[in-house]
């Protein structure tokens, strides 16, 4: 029997990579160039950029654009956006992917999973039946039907939907 393979090359950039410790949710909307940055929507205290390394296509997270890592430090005003932001994420997704649920949360701290615990996140993953598999548990590799340029695109697409029914 010959020998298969699942290539995964996206996963390497950040295998290797130089860990530069530096702020994603602070230097991505700074580039200016959103396509760039993958950042598909923008609010006034908020913003949505997709996850370059995702669970499943189309894993999002909505940030604020000022920096901290506590939830219970962030004003009123920015956790409404937040939560707003996450629900209509979830609109986008649900129409560009027609997922059939979705985990949303929010990991504060190092010790509870955050992987950039200085900078307040939610992340928000369609999810589908089925969508798990043997593959992360046996390999350590995460199968994905779609590239993230595309992911970005089909979801950017979404919010200009959305901002044109309001």
């Amino acid at each position: 029997m010959a020998e298969q393979r699942l290539w995964a090359p996206w996963r390497l950039e950040y295998i290797k990579g130089t860990k530069t410790g530096e702020c994603i949710f602070c230097t991505k909307p700074a580039l200016g160039d959103d396509d760039d940055a993958l950042i598909p929507h923008r609010g006034k205290r908020c913003f949505v950029i997709l996850n370059a390394f995702p669970y499943n296509n189309g894993h999002l997270m909505v940030a604020p654009y000022e920096h901290g890592g506590e939830l219970e430090a962030v004003d009123d005003e920015t956790t409404l956006e937040l939560v707003q932001l996450t629900k209509r994420c979830m609109r986008a997704l649900g129409s560009a992917y027609g997922p059939e649920g979705f985990n949303v949360g929010l990991n504060q701290g190092t010790i509870a999973g955050a992987g950039m615990a200085d900078h307040v996140h939610f992340h928000i993953v369609p999810r589908w039946g089925g969508d798990t598999n043997y593959m992360p548990v046996i390999a350590d590799t995460r199968v994905l039907p779609q590239s993230l340029v595309d992911s970005y695109q089909a979801v950017r697409d979404a919010f200009r939907a959305i901002e044109q029914e309001r």
